[in-house]
């Protein structure tokens, strides 16, 4: 009769002996090479990232080094100065589009889980997923030519009477090609990235906690804001910010509809716009050569850098949030 030693689990005879759970079983080949094609694609991403940015860097080097004066004379002016202008229309024309494409996105996304009959639901969702797919010059031709037309009568509108307003002074565009109308895209275009994320959150919503709400005398707009949007917040967060994302690195959209400038300027009806950081690289880049092209790449390793940050503050915030404890 053997004797089982102390703190070691008995294994009964014919069973194989337990294992780490971390280690590929060796009865089963297809475990270690999913494992490996797994870490070679994680490796394979943070390569192609490194090597992007060492790219930038060398490239934009020379424009970031270079003596000011020489790059007045052949190039497009001293680097911070000529640049800012066009990080300040990126960031402020994808702000402008998160304003109005947070609220709308939560709302659709809230009809879809919560409110829509399925029949409904299952269709709509499709769709709004089928808007990520459409090419963005696809939706930069609809603003310059459909859009900006549109909306110019609105424009001449909030300037007459809400002109007070520094967002709405100055002299109207006669085009309606705005940073407005610019932003208006951008929000079409993260729409359906933000609406997906934000359903899938809410459909994880622990069924307990709605039906304990609607137990209680909760009616459904008040159990949604009772357990639905606290449990959903960091996801919706995270599902901003990567819209954020998306919104910073547009590119030929943005380029067909505004008619940007070197210039900071926060009324959003005028003609003169403050341009996008990709925009402007799309526009000057096959004409450029000499300190003017590494300028150029040099203004994409700033943009490289903004979206990096944008996306890591954005992985951080899913980070933060724990596994749930509560009913599901």
């Amino acid at each position: 009769m053997t004797q089982q030693v102390s703190g070691e689990p008995a294994t009964a005879p014919g069973q194989p002996e337990p294992r780490n759970g971390d280690a590929p079983d060796p009865r089963r080949p297809g475990e270690s090479v999913f494992r490996g094609l797994a870490v070679g694609a994680g490796v394979l991403i943070l390569a192609i990232l490194a090597t992007v940015a060492a790219f930038l860097l060398i490239q934009g080097a020379p424009a970031l080094f270079a003596d000011p004066a020489k790059l007045i004379s052949q190039g497009y002016g001293e680097f911070l100065p000529w640049v800012l202008p066009y990080a300040f229309g990126t960031i402020w024309s994808a702000v402008l589009a998160l304003l109005m494409a947070v609220p709308v996105s939560i709302g659709i996304a809230l009809f879809i889980s919560h409110y829509a009959p399925r029949r409904l639901a299952q269709p709509l969702g499709y769709v709004i997923d089928l808007l990520a797919a459409v090419p963005s010059v696809v939706f930069g031709l609809w603003g310059s030519q459909v859009l900006a037309t549109a909306v110019q009568s609105l424009y001449v509108w909030l300037n007459a009477n809400l002109g007070f307003i520094p967002l709405f002074s100055g002299k109207v565009s006669g085009t309606g090609r705005t940073i407005l109308t610019a932003a208006m895209v951008l929000a079409t275009m993260v729409l359906p990235i933000i609406t997906s994320l934000c359903r899938e959150v809410f459909l994880q919503t622990p069924k307990l906690h709605e039906e304990a709400a609607l137990a209680l005398g909760a009616t459904r707009w008040e159990m949604i804001k009772m357990a639905v949007l606290p449990f959903a917040r960091p996801g919706i967060i995270a599902a901003v910010m990567l819209g954020l994302g998306r919104a910073l690195g547009e590119t030929m959209a943005v380029s067909m509809v505004l008619s940007g400038g070197r210039n900071i300027t926060f009324e959003v009806l005028t003609s003169e716009n403050p341009n996008s950081i990709a925009a402007q690289i799309a526009q000057n880049f096959a004409e450029a050569y000499g300190l003017k092209n590494n300028q150029l790449i040099a203004a994409g390793l700033v943009l490289f850098l903004i979206t990096l940050a944008v996306n890591m503050i954005a992985r951080w915030i899913v980070a933060r949030r724990a596994e749930y404890s509560g009913a599901n």
